[in-house]
């Protein structure tokens, strides 16, 4: 159990001090980011191409909330609150990986790689291991899978006191994340999914976060004996936590899949229209008339 002082932890200043320097979290961003401007920067100089703003501001935008997840107060008092771990989670899950992908970090390696190592890297997207971590289904699967699984109290409670599981349990759930959002967002190369699959898996992943979430709220005891203390430091119980950590839970489906959900109805009716517009310019390439 861990034992803290209330005052402390409450005072504003104190969780706004709260930031943390991880050198390899910190490392891991800044090297990803700079990648990644130093592809733009090649991109523009050997093909006189602008790669789209928004690309760029989608990746870096999803470093950016890992490094909020990770480094931020999120981080100190997910120890502490179960409702604030919940939250750490959501960043890592829903909104940091969707917008790593919107990125196309693929894409640019591959358009800005010399031509031996454009030719390797295209042979490993091709490569069976690729096509099988890249099946949606199972992205689907794992990503549900780690949800379930990292919340089961004999675990969590274990990740609250080993570091080691702590870290390995966020690069699940960022690469679970990756393989579930990839073909729902993502325009990299890979196994795709048509729009309206995208609406169906991402509408049948919803009853996951709910149930999970309502199974949470739902328990009038603590789940989660690391947090019974610390929940008193801060004006509440860990049983209320509780209940706020699962309703955000089963209400993060409505608030990050129904608006994902929209955007790939729009994309859609865009290509309808796009298919159309070039049907009717062919139908007019061929009229009699010429009309």
């Amino acid at each position: 159990m861990i034992v803290i002082a209330t005052s402390p932890l409450t005072n504003p200043w104190t969780i706004l001090a709260s930031w943390s320097v991880d050198p390899s979290v910190v490392a891991g961003l800044g090297l990803g980011s700079w990648w990644y401007l130093r592809a733009i920067r090649r991109l523009a100089g050997r093909q006189r191409t602008r790669w789209p703003r928004w690309r760029s501001v989608s990746f870096l935008a999803g470093l950016a909330v890992i490094g909020l997840a990770l480094l931020s107060p999120f981080d100190r008092y997910s120890d502490l609150l179960l409702s604030v771990h919940m939250v750490q989670h959501l960043l890592l899950t829903m909104i940091a990986p969707p917008l790593l992908l919107l990125g196309a970090p693929v894409t640019l390696a591959l358009r800005t790689a010399r031509p031996p190592n454009r030719k390797r890297l295209a042979t490993l997207l091709r490569g069976r291991a690729v096509r099988v971590l890249g099946n949606p289904l199972l992205g689907w699967i794992l990503f549900a899978g780690a949800l379930w699984a990292t919340h089961l109290p004999a675990f969590y409670d274990a990740t609250l006191r080993h570091l080691g599981l702590h870290i390995a349990e966020h690069l699940v759930y960022v690469t679970t994340a990756l393989m579930f959002w990839r073909p729902m967002v993502g325009n990299d190369p890979g196994p795709r999914l048509s729009h309206a699959a995208r609406i169906l898996a991402m509408f049948l992943f919803m009853p996951q976060m709910t149930f999970l979430g309502l199974a949470i709220y739902g328990s009038d005891r603590p789940l989660y004996a690391p947090y019974i203390g610390p929940a008193a430091a801060f004006g509440t119980s860990a049983v209320a936590d509780q209940h706020l950590a699962g309703a955000i839970m089963w209400s993060s489906g409505m608030f990050f899949l129904i608006p994902a959900m929209v955007a790939v109805l729009a994309d859609w009716m865009r290509k309808d229209d796009r298919e159309a517009a070039r049907a009717d310019a062919q139908l007019a390439r061929v009229s009699p008339d010429g009309a």
